[in-house]
């Protein structure tokens, strides 16, 4: 591999810029490996080698379009000019940092650059970066994506899904493999058989091209010219940039594992040192204009880091860390009209969709059989005629990369509802939804403007596999909001809130309830709050609180007990949660069961039971009682399934709730 540089296309103005803008990074490098050694930082992912790759691709991209970002990216910050100060304070976990303390290294993003910062799973930036294309498409900007990944990455199930979306739907991501031949200490060889990573986009019908990823001026046309030609004709592209990885995965994992020879081997290869070389051989450089260049860089790097280490550290405040975890919902409730209509819960949820499409123009919705098909329980049946099939997209079982395409339409302002076919199949999205849908505005500032609907429970003999109650693994992550409606009125309501939420909303309906429950529901668009139960029920024997199904096998035991009237308790929403409403009511019956239907171990209703235990105590008259389904895996037979679900159990459980 020989660096032979092709200075056709640039005038010398721009080869100097580009030297300039290569050496910022190396310089920053070297004083990062410095502070690291004294202590002063605690972790550093070095890019040291690779820096053609991140400057070259970020010179070629425009400034307004969207670049997502890896480990070893820092030559993406400093080409899209972010205050080192800022920079370093990021990294020492300071205050003024991107992410206020909260995460590390290159674990931001810049709204104000158009950088999408990483997660630690790697492989999630990818699908983000579909969606920020797709957004690019539907809106007509003209603008490329260009999102990076590793060769050790690329493994990653989300390479395949996000790659195979893009291909479908035609998005304008330049999908770069930064091919540093090494993933921590594991050889190519041992990660992937194909010989180069341009062999992989055939599989996915679009172009690729491998390229010398320590050859800035290479880097740069072909990024250049690929941005060029999907902007006007969109389409994905594969980036192959081959390069190598001169230190260990992060600092303290050092390289002697590297074979004898091979860093000596790729030093020669350098792209920093290449290029200086370059430009003296044109006459662009002198040895006292790259000395007198550094010393002005290094003084500059100097300064900021020490402004960032003498700020001071930051202090913990609960109310601020709280505070940040959700993004502010400033949109005013809606109240609803006087004329209602009677309609089945599904019918109310897809008239909410409805709703939500004609107000906001700027929200797609994405799953599996959606379009033509009208989806598999027929919510969205008839809306690719209303709305388009770029607004109604089929996708392919991607959910990991649907997801995150999601989110990055809300990077780009734009709204999403996707729908799992069925709750159970989120389990192929759950890394996105968990670490990064959910934790992305409390590091640094972005919401995800995302609301992923969830066919859900028992009772419909779909078995082990489509029947799943897993409200509380979402309940239990910050970030999330969590609807459970269980009315037609109540769903259509809390549906449109959830699309006007900026957060995500893991929104849950019971498919047994679909076409079995009935109930008045108001015309046209109207909201109603998170975070307030309903009384469905009111009386003062005891205090049922219950969402979901639970709600109906309340009433219904209600309806057989007329003598003995309770508080039944609707949460309507799990997060927000309505505490006030709860202990109110345990506080004046005295006795309360906590009933749901997903297994008893770990359910929500745990969380539910262990508040009041703390803080109606002293109002109790007996035990918190609460009363799940069994801890088995939902079975498919209806004679099993019935003894499964906590309704076999509830008439004797409130015999005993009642008489002790």
């Amino acid at each position: 591999m020989n660096i032979s540089y092709n200075r056709e296309l640039f005038d010398n103005d721009e080869l100097k810029h580009i030297y300039r803008t290569i050496l910022k990074p190396r310089l920053i490098e070297e004083k990062m490996l410095i502070a690291l050694r004294q202590g002063k930082i605690s972790k550093w992912f070095s890019g040291y080698g690779q820096e053609a790759i991140s400057v070259g691709t970020t010179l070629a991209m425009k400034p307004e379009e969207h670049i997502l970002t890896m480990h070893r990216n820092l030559g993406v910050f400093t080409t899209r000019d972010i205050d080192y100060y800022r920079l370093f304070a990021q990294f020492q976990g300071k205050m003024d940092g991107f992410t206020k303390g909260r995460d590390r290294s290159f674990h931001f993003g810049s709204k104000e650059h158009n950088i999408v910062g990483m997660i630690s799973h790697l492989g999630q930036q990818l699908g983000v970066a579909d969606g920020i294309a797709l957004a690019s498409l539907l809106q007509k900007t003209k603008h490329a994506t260009l999102v990076f990944t590793g060769d050790g990455g690329a493994s990653e199930g989300d390479f395949h899904e996000a790659l195979n979306v893009a291909a479908v739907w035609q998005l304008p991501v330049i999908f770069v493999v930064e091919n540093n031949q090494w993933g921590l200490s594991t050889p190519s060889n041992e990660q992937f058989r194909c010989a180069s990573f341009v062999d992989k986009g055939v599989g996915y019908g679009m172009r690729s091209e491998k390229i010398n990823g320590n050859n800035i001026l290479e880097v740069i046309e072909a990024t250049r010219s690929w941005a060029e030609r999907i902007r006007e004709k969109p389409e994905p592209v594969l980036l192959e940039c081959v390069t190598f990885r001169m230190r260990g995965h992060e600092e303290a994992s050092g390289t002697k594992y590297y074979p004898d020879g091979l860093i000596d081997h790729w030093e020669a290869y350098d792209p920093v040192n290449n290029y200086r070389d370059f430009l003296i051989e044109e006459g662009l450089l002198t040895d006292d204009e790259d000395a007198q260049l550094r010393q002005e860089i290094t003084k500059e790097i100097s300064t900021a880091l020490q402004a960032a280490m003498d700020s001071p550290d930051v202090e913990y405040d609960e109310e601020v860390e709280k505070a940040d975890v959700y993004a502010p919902c400033d949109a005013p409730l809606v109240e609803p009209g006087e004329k209602t209509e009677e309609k089945r819960l599904v019918d109310a949820i897809s008239d909410g969709l409805r709703e939500g499409m004609t107000k906001h123009d700027n929200l797609v919705i994405m799953g599996q059989d959606i379009a033509e098909y009208g989806g598999v329980f027929k919510i969205t049946d008839g809306f690719v005629k209303a709305f388009g099939k770029d607004r109604v997209r089929n996708t392919p079982l991607c959910e990991s990369a649907i997801i995150g395409a999601g989110l990055g339409l809300s990077v780009r302002g734009m709204k999403s509802v996707i729908e799992m076919q069925f709750a159970d199949f989120v389990t192929e999205g759950f890394t996105q939804i968990v670490n990064n849908l959910a934790k992305i505005h409390y590091r640094w500032g972005q919401n995800a403007d995302v609301v992923i609907r969830m066919p859900t429970g028992a009772g419909v003999q779909a078995g082990p596999f489509h029947s799943q109650s897993n409200e509380a693994w979402f309940a239990h992550t910050p970030g999330l909001k969590v609807v459970y409606p269980a009315f037609p009125a109540d769903a259509k309501g809390l549906l449109l809130r959830a699309i006007e939420d900026p957060n995500p909303v893991m929104f849950f309906e019971h498919k047994g309830l679909y076409r079995s429950l009935y109930g008045q529901v108001p015309d046209g668009y109207y909201t109603l709050p998170f975070g307030e139960a309903a009384l469905v029920n009111e009386g003062q024997a005891a205090t049922i609180v219950t969402y979901g199904l639970g709600v109906h096998w309340a009433l219904e035991w209600q309806k057989h007990h007329a003598d003995t009237q309770v508080d039944i308790i609707d949460l309507r929403t799990l997060v927000p949660l309505d505490e006030e409403t709860i202990y109110a009511s345990v506080k004046k019956t005295n006795r309360v069961l906590v009933l749901h239907e997903d297994s008893t171990t770990g359910g929500f209703g745990a969380e539910i039971s262990a508040r009041i235990s703390h803080n109606c105590f002293r109002e109790l008259d007996a035990p918190v009682i609460r009363l799940g389904s069994e801890d088995t895996p939902v079975p498919f037979s209806g004679i099993l399934e019935k003894g499964f679900l906590a309704n076999a159990r509830l008439e004797k459980t409130m015999e005993e709730l009642l008489a002790f």
